[in-house]
């Protein structure tokens, strides 16, 4: 009987291999939109510019010139506002992960007071926000212009990512806490003992949030940053990327790069990210499932 009902469920029906085939096709064109820009970059980067000037769009290097890394190797603009970005990135992801549990914690619990209003105060900020003017307002009387830690503060914890963290905690059984506060346990060691090694897949997926968004920015740095020393390499690396267009007395001091050398540039750029990703990728969707559906 058993083998018939498998049997039965093995069946298809049309509208299953139509709507298959669907997803297959679209997720196919979709990598491929990735893939080729990709491919293309890496190309240039690892071509001569003769061959990159006389054949334009190819996806495949016809002949190999890494001069271009060699460019971006001399730069010292370009590794110091790496380092940069690193630290900005670390320091930015630890603490975003640790504020954002800790505010999450309390606001999982249904007996805290006003517990509805401050949730719908979380959800206000993620729709409306002061705007630039008033936020330079703030920062600049904060005394966080020409600070690295104007990238860190404004942006220490979003809305989304608290509403993802404490709908996962909802998910917790309380009979875990209940019987750690009777062997003595404090509200600290709850969270951080027993809510946190069960959290891998939502700190994961907020981790990696955090980390793409502050690898990413560099609009505070174009706000906020006069600095050379302090600028991130997203600025640093759009104006290699516009070097030789507009003013130059407006950009950072860099050499002049040849497209091979910008290629590189963002080849470089791209290494963290894409090593971090798949170390990441086992606990993102059950992250993101887990602290999407919970009340």
């Amino acid at each position: 009987m058993e083998k018939k009902n498998l049997k039965k469920r093995r069946k298809r029906s049309a509208e299953d291999w139509v709507v298959d085939g669907f997803a297959y096709g679209f997720a196919l064109l979709l990598m491929i939109s990735i893939i080729l820009p990709f491919m293309q970059v890496l190309t240039i980067s690892v071509s001569p510019a003769s061959v990159v000037n006389a054949n334009g769009f190819h996806l495949f290097p016809k002949e190999l010139d890494f001069s271009g890394y060699k460019i971006i190797a001399e730069d010292e603009n370009f590794w110091h506002s790496y380092l940069v970005t690193i630290a900005r990135t670390v320091i930015g992801a630890v603490s975003g992960v640790l504020v954002t549990v800790m505010t999450a914690y309390p606001l999982a619990k249904t007996n805290l007071p006003y517990r509805r209003g401050l949730m719908m105060f979380v959800v206000f900020t993620m729709y409306f926000s002061g705007g630039m003017i008033p936020k330079y307002l703030v920062i600049r009387e904060l005394g966080l212009t020409n600070n690295f830690l104007v990238y860190i503060l404004p942006c220490l914890i979003t809305g989304f990512a608290l509403i993802i963290t404490r709908n996962f905690f909802m998910g917790i059984p309380e009979a875990l806490e209940e019987s750690a506060k009777i062997d003595g346990a404090s509200n600290w060691t709850v969270l951080f003992k027993i809510y946190m090694p069960l959290s891998k897949p939502v700190l994961a997926t907020i981790a990696l949030w955090y980390s793409v968004d502050h690898w990413n920015a560099w609009m505070d740095n174009m706000l906020y940053v006069t600095k050379e020393s302090l600028y991130v390499l997203q600025y640093v690396l759009q104006t290699i990327l516009n070097n030789g267009q507009g003013n130059p007395e407006e950009m950072v001091e860099v050499i002049v790069h040849t497209e091979t050398a910008k290629m590189a540039a963002l080849v470089l750029a791209l290494i963290p990210i894409v090593c971090t990703y798949p170390f990441l990728q086992k606990y993102f969707v059950k992250g993101m499932i887990v602290g999407s559906v919970k009340g």
